[in-house]
């Protein structure tokens, strides 16, 4: 299997009271990850101990990142593509932390499963704390924010879906950092 890619990475720096009124939509993105087999069962996803309305609005910027991430196998499956896609991620979680503290905000993560816990199932799943607090961030889509129209109007990017079990054209992964200008 060809695990060759191309990354392209495009930033948007907005004014976070304008992306939370016009992206959020908590309640109607509820139901999708209620459908999802991790809701409850892992730390990054939903239901919350908490609102985080109250914490993001609290800053006064956002950047919202994303990458382009384009296979060069285009026969690849969707299933294979997760070993494609998990170093990559992997990778841009740490960049995404890296910002989170030079930017002194909060960092929220890309859609999928989490790479910290690799070799044992979510803490969770148990009862017990998260194994990671100081990584472990949850995606914008968990927390309510629509990533289509988001990655389409702030980054210029349009989301692709796979078909027929392959991958798409490309994948975009889309994060973003809630930050209070300096």
């Amino acid at each position: 299997m060809n695990l060759k890619h191309s990354i392209e990475k495009f930033t948007a720096d907005i004014d976070a009271q304008q992306y939370i009124e016009k992206y959020r939509r908590a309640d109607y993105f509820i139901k999708f990850c209620e459908q999802c087999p991790n809701y409850g069962h892992r730390w990054g996803c939903p239901p919350f101990d908490h609102d985080p309305l109250p914490e993001i609005s609290g800053y006064s910027r956002v950047r919202i990142i994303g990458y382009k991430l384009t296979p060069a196998d285009k026969e690849m499956t969707i299933r294979d593509s997760r070993m494609l896609l998990k170093p990559v991620t992997h990778r841009l979680n740490e960049e995404l932390l890296e910002l989170e503290a030079e930017l002194r905000g909060r960092a929220y993560s890309f859609v999928g499963t989490c790479p910290y816990c690799e070799k044992e199932p979510c803490a969770r799943l148990h009862g017990e704390p998260c194994r990671h607090p100081e990584k472990v961030r949850p995606s914008l889509e968990a927390i309510g924010f629509d990533i289509s129209l988001t990655a389409q109007d702030v980054l210029g990017l349009e989301i692709k879906w796979g078909k027929n079990g392959l991958v798409p054209e490309y994948f975009t992964l889309v994060c973003g950092v809630f930050y209070n200008k300096p």
